[in-house]
């Protein structure tokens, strides 16, 4: 193959050429460079490239090849990383002014399990300041841009992945989720993103330990290739308090699921909504309603329901708000003149909220635990909008309104995320199709606790049913060169 065909490959089928011989981990990781050469200036979704430590390690990765070692399921598959997550030695600056020269010495858990699973480690993708929002800007490395249109949000905080992916920049990346992270840039750009079950994924934290609303995860071209992800990378640690069950191994090994005829999709329960009680653009509820009937199409028992999710707003802001006060509080208070005012805002909502106010959540929280049981005894699966709007106007730092309603926060047109993250529940973001103007939608598929695996089955079937299983790149990237990419460049 040509090195500008690999943009094209999922990570299955890049990590096949690796094991049959037909490509070396060198040859693979020149070519991704060589892609972020080609398409990174129009879309600003890599910030940081570590070219000469990554061809290192990629020959590092063949050698061990070659001397028949035993290689890590990942073995040699080159992959930039969220910028909020410390790669050990590598620039980290959760895209802040108070971090923009920070290198720490260490990675965090997830990296390291990719590391340890053999990927080669090639840069940092752009975020938002400190993951706030789900729009990727800041005042580092300015604002990453949508490759199916490039004067249109790629979402965040993964966006920067999410860009990287749908460019052809790399096939699968680690991402996080607190309000929307992983499933909203999956919705603006085509690609699919899993937001496990709590803990599932640990996130060791040294101020916040039992944090729960976040969650780390993956994103890629295709299901097969979160997948591979959660095996290599999911599993219990003694810094977290057990309580979630191991998976590891379980992806893609439920029963059925090689034959296409995934166990449970003919008669498997469904509910739909198309707005969860939210306004929504009406190109995405439209989305909701082709994944129903593709759904309905398989065999499913389809039925337009939705889980009470009272109170589950006040859960997510006053949650959010109390980990970003313990997580982000010490730069509130230190450095405040170089802190976003939404992350301000948030930290300082944490601080006001008093014991009461906990106990309310708390109740809340309860109520609303109940309300999912009661949802899942009678529907194995609830399909909701993967984002209230298509891609918006890259240059607002959030929709101001959405169908006549008035954003008063920059939250409120997230609230489809939001809602489901205070649920806890584990939620596929899936490609749903186009709106007249070319921008992608999506829906969220959300399954009960810990059915990660049976939901990603599920979300294969969808996959292939619905056509959406040929990895694509974005049409406007997928053949172009550096020279015609510039005219494509933001301002």
């Amino acid at each position: 193959m040509k090195p500008s065909e690999y943009a094209s490959l999922n990570a299955a089928q890049q990590l096949a050429l690796l094991d049959s011989g037909d490509v070396s981990s060198v040859e693979l990781t020149q070519a991704h460079l060589g892609r972020i050469d080609e398409v990174n200036a129009p879309i600003n979704a890599i910030v940081t490239v570590d070219a000469e430590g990554a061809l290192s390690r990629a020959r590092q990765s063949d050698d061990a090849r070659a001397r028949g070692e035993l290689l890590g399921p990942l073995a040699g598959l080159p992959m930039t990383h969220k910028d909020t997550h410390n790669v050990a030695g590598m620039r980290s600056t959760n895209g802040s002014l108070c971090l923009k020269d920070f290198v720490p010495d260490t990675d965090d858990l997830v990296v390291a399990r990719l590391r340890a699973s053999g990927v080669v480690a090639t840069g940092k993708s752009n975020v938002p300041e400190f993951g706030a929002g789900s729009h990727t800007f800041n005042e580092v490395f300015g604002t990453t841009t949508n490759p199916y249109d490039t004067s249109r949000s790629a979402g965040g905080s993964s966006g920067g992945l999410a860009a990287a992916l749908a460019s052809g920049i790399q096939p699968l990346g680690e991402g996080s989720d607190m309000g929307g992270s992983l499933r909203i840039p999956a919705s603006f750009c085509n690609v699919f993103g899993f937001r496990p079950s709590w803990g599932v994924i640990p996130m060791p934290s040294p101020v916040n330990a039992w944090a729960w609303l976040g969650r780390t995860g993956p994103m890629a071209r295709t299901v097969g290739d979160l997948e591979l992800f959660m095996n290599a990378v999911a599993g219990p640690t003694p810094e977290v308090t057990p309580g979630a069950p191991d998976l590891r191994g379980a992806f893609g090994q439920v029963p059925g699921a090689q034959r296409g005829g995934v166990r449970g999709v003919r008669g498997l329960r469904v509910g739909f909504t198309t707005s969860l009680g939210l306004p929504v653009q009406p190109a995405m509820q439209e989305a909701v309603r082709r994944a129903a009937a593709t759904f309905e199409a398989m065999g499913a028992t389809v039925e337009e329901a939705s889980p009470d999710l009272t109170g589950a707003a006040e859960v997510f802001d006053a949650t959010r708000a109390t980990d970003f006060a313990a997580g982000l509080g010490s730069f509130v208070e230190s450095q405040r003149e170089l802190v976003k005012p939404e992350v301000i805002w948030n930290v300082e909502l944490g601080w006001s909220l008093s014991s009461r106010d906990l106990l309310r959540v708390r109740a809340l929280l309860t109520r609303l635990q109940a309300s999912m049981r009661e949802f899942h005894r009678r529907f194995d699966l609830l399909i909701s909008p993967g984002a209230q709007v298509v891609a918006f106007d890259a240059t607002q730092r959030f929709p101001a309104e959405i169908e006549g309603v008035a954003s008063t926060t920059y939250l409120d047109w997230m609230r489809s995320a939001c809602l489901l993250s205070a649920a806890g529940v584990p939620t596929l973001a899936a490609p749903a199709g186009f709106d007249g103007d070319g921008l992608p939608t999506g829906v969220q598929l959300s399954g009960f606790h810990y059915t990660d695996a049976e939901l990603l089955a599920w979300g294969k079937a969808y996959e292939k049913a619905s056509g959406h299983d040929a990895a694509p790149i974005s049409p406007r990237l997928a053949a172009c060169d550096a020279r015609s990419l510039r005219t494509l460049a933001p301002a």
